[in-house]
């Protein structure tokens, strides 16, 4: 069965474009969703995917109808793949079903993944300069090395809960377990040198 899937952006657009392309391919369940590109909740889309069935072809009017960016077409794609539903554009002239359609669907692949790639590279590229310039990642400490040390020395003397000692440091529990621990951290390095 064809099912076609239209989305416009905002309620002021109207999807009879779209819906009558699809009618006109033969469509005989149409969704359509009427929100951004970027949102990541489409309710008529969800409701899509669950009513897929194998052998079943998804249509659109145009590629960028149906996913919020490559790597959410690529998600998509495989996830037809693996159900056995087919993939058809309109305007792209893509379907899945056919030798063709199936190259292009790797070419995206390969861009997702090149795309993918070339973030984490450049991540881990910034992330080294940085270090080499002596700045350490993550949230700062909340307490100093000073606070730390009260803490674990008021922790050791069993006189006080850690409830209270982190009213009395305006922190979480949490935090005082994590300076307990960085304390004992700091112990262990010193007593190895």
């Amino acid at each position: 069965m064809l099912i076609g899937y239209a989305r416009v952006s905002t309620l002021e657009q109207n999807e009879e474009l779209q819906t009558d392309a699809l009618k006109k391919a033969g469509c005989g369940r149409i969704y359509v969703d009427h929100s951004s590109g970027a949102k990541a909740s489409r309710p008529q889309q969800d409701r899509m995917l669950e009513a897929l069935h194998e052998g079943d072809t998804v249509v659109v009017w145009k590629l960028d109808r149906l996913g919020r960016s490559v790597q959410n077409l690529v998600d998509l794609m495989d996830r037809f793949h693996k159900q056995g539903v087919g993939f058809r554009s309109l305007t792209e002239n893509m379907d899945t079903s056919t030798p063709g359609g199936v190259l292009v669907f790797n070419i995206f692949s390969a861009l997702a993944q090149f795309e993918r790639d070339l973030i984490r590279e450049r991540t881990m590229a910034g992330l080294t300069a940085a270090r080499a310039r002596g700045r350490k990642g993550g949230r700062p400490y909340k307490l100093s090395d000073k606070d730390v040390a009260m803490v674990r020395q008021l922790y050791d003397s069993r006189t006080v809960t850690v409830k209270e000692i982190a009213a009395r440091f305006n922190v979480s529990r949490s935090t005082i377990y994590k300076a307990i621990g960085r304390a004992g951290k700091k112990e262990q390095h010193q007593a190895s040198l």
